[in-house]
């Protein structure tokens, strides 16, 4: 049974099986969305994604090389991983580290209501909730594992169709 996609072989190595591309001309699709972020604190990152902004679990992995946690997060997930595994990981598809950090915008219910809940947790608020002009709520916090996040509530139909995002 192959492994399943860019998780590792019998010898360390992921698995390689999708593709960008076109191929003897069938179409190859992206089918998910994932995210890797390399946190220091393992633990507390996983801790505040999965426990307190309730990301639900859907699988985890480790080795000796470090540990893994794919976190489901709407239509698309949010992994996080070791320093150890991002390497291993990087080493693997690269050949040498290479990953950096990005912001992450989470689509809430309430983004005023999770922004206290997750500055409650540890969070630093950057920027209170705010009405954008594409008419959505944001707020800007400071997370684990070096994330900068935003957390948005869409409001309807855009005071300003026009606004950029």
């Amino acid at each position: 049974m192959p492994n399943e996609p860019g998780m590792p072989d019998a010898t360390g190595r992921a698995v390689v099986v999708e593709r960008f591309a076109i191929i003897m001309g069938a179409v190859m699709t992206v089918r998910e969305l994932r995210l890797v972020v390399t946190a220091a604190d393992y633990d507390e990152a996983l801790r505040f994604y999965r426990d307190v902004l309730g990301l639900p679990e859907r699988a985890a992995y480790s080795s000796p090389d470090g540990r893994v946690t794919i976190l489901e997060a709407g239509r698309a997930t949010l992994e996080i991983a070791d320093p150890s595994q991002a390497e291993f990981i990087d080493r693997v598809e690269v050949g040498r580290r290479v990953a950096g950090h990005i912001r992450v915008a989470f689509e809430v219910d309430d983004s005023a209501a999770v922004t206290a809940e997750l500055a409650g947790a540890g969070a630093t608020v950057v920027a209170e909730p705010v009405r954008t002009p594409w008419n959505s709520l944001n707020s800007r916090l400071e997370g684990p594992a070096g994330l900068q996040l935003t957390l948005f509530t869409e409001l309807g139909e855009a005071a300003d169709p026009q606004g950029a995002r």
